[in-house]
């Protein structure tokens, strides 16, 4: 957001009024700690072509509308039914690992920060992992407001003489020409839609169901649910300057693993961007130079924690998984009956899950890793059916192959 607002890109005032309305409406209709965050991909592009105001609200607008259409036609709720649970635990784990390589990378990395000695990045760093390893002690501690005081108080003692870019102080009335639409679609909006539709909506409503099971938790939000909010949020604010916003698994698992677990933390968090809204109205100049200031190192902790959060979720996709839990004639799992998985099919699942973290990672993009997760989850149903054909044409019941393949692999010295 900060980044944004040197760029000129977005509203100050328009985003912290249109996103803390927004999250004041996910937390009371949801009930659970449903982030509100930046549309990365459009950011990443908008940061380094500097769009104007009107290219930026263009791409979220086109992404909004696209995901409102998905939406409003269900037909992203039937997408969701025939994504295979192991690659959107893929696209999970991938997505926390993304989060630690982001930390790595641009955070830590060149770690330094003008200022005396006790203002270092390295000490603060260590500082932050120390106390972030003290909440596995004290679980109620409030790591994050800690942190996040403790780099307020960091900028306001620093010693930089960064002067920010004078940044969109009101709140405009964007009119995008159809330049701004094209150039926009052609440069974020496609990158963005994938995202949103995998990460933002179809994981996110995963992630919601495994970190918060009801009960005692409200249902967890449906895909269709989380479209129709990401594409509500954008279609209004966009217009007025705001930066394109979504739901995501990444924010849910960070804001999760430090202590949310109902909508009233981010009902409160929608108070205070309110506020902060309206005083940005005057002067966000201010504002723009402490968040600016606040040593990367102290953001980059809580990034990680919260990569690594997102990404240990890949542990249950073969033992509590939400395509594994069998319900009763209500629909809802009692938390207890699981289906069973032979030992191939184990496998298969963590194979599957493996490849689509593997190739996202590497080519950085949730479309790739999504279509080769399915490409082998689809070939190990193609190589299923076809040892089954194999087996019938030759009399043997295929359970029986299985089994006899399984036990000559153990090797001979296995047996007694």
């Amino acid at each position: 957001m900060t980044a944004l607002v040197i760029t000129q890109s977005i509203s100050l005032p328009a985003t912290l009024l249109f996103t803390g309305a927004a999250n004041l409406l996910t937390g009371v209709v949801f009930g659970i700690p449903l982030p509100v965050q930046p549309m990365k991909a459009i950011a990443a592009v908008a940061i380094a072509r500097k769009f104007t105001v009107e290219e930026n609200a263009a791409a979220g607008i086109v992404v909004a509308a696209l995901v409102g259409i998905l939406s409003i036609t269900n037909l992203i709720d039937y997408v969701n039914r025939l994504i295979p649970v192991p690659v959107i635990k893929g696209i999970q784990v991938g997505a926390g690992l993304s989060l630690c390589l982001s930390a790595g990378t641009t955070m830590f990395a060149p770690l330094s920060w003008t200022g005396p000695w006790w203002g270092d990045n390295y000490l603060w760093a260590l500082a932050a992992a120390i106390l972030l390893l003290s909440t596995f002690l004290y679980p109620r501690l409030p790591y994050t407001i800690i942190i996040f005081a403790t780099g307020i108080i960091l900028s306001l003692l620093s010693q930089s003489s960064y002067t920010p870019t004078p940044a969109v102080s009101k709140i405009p009335i964007i009119h995008p020409s159809g330049q701004d639409f094209w150039k926009a679609t052609t440069t974020a909006s496609l990158g963005q839609l994938p995202l949103t539709l995998l990460n933002s909506v179809i994981a996110a409503s995963a992630l919601a169901s495994d970190l918060l099971p009801s009960p005692p938790y409200p249902a967890s939000p449906s895909v269709t649910a989380l479209g129709t909010s990401v594409a509500g949020i954008n279609l209004v604010a966009c217009w007025f300057g705001a930066m394109p916003v979504c739901h995501g698994s990444g924010g849910l698992a960070g804001q999760y693993r430090f202590g949310a677990r109902s909508g009233s933390s981010i009902i409160f968090l929608g108070l205070l961007k309110l506020i902060l809204g309206v005083t940005t109205l005057f002067n966000p100049g201010p504002i723009v130079t402490v968040l600016s200031r606040i040593p990367t190192s102290l953001l980059g902790v809580m990034v990680l924690a919260a990569g690594v959060e997102l990404a240990k979720v890949g542990e249950s996709i073969n033992t509590d998984a939400a395509d594994l839990r069998l319900l009763d004639h209500n629909d809802t799992w009692d938390g207890k009956e699981l289906k069973k998985l032979s030992e191939r099919e184990r496998k298969e699942r963590f194979m599957v899950m493996l490849v689509t973290v593997a190739t996202l990672t590497a080519f950085k993009n949730d479309a790739v890793g999504f279509i080769a997760g399915l490409v082998w989850h689809w070939g190990f149903k193609v190589a299923g059916k076809v040892e089954e054909w194999r087996a019938r044409r030759q009399g043997t019941p295929f359970w029986r192959q299985i089994g006899h393949e399984e036990e000559e692999s153990s090797g001979l010295l296995s047996h007694d």
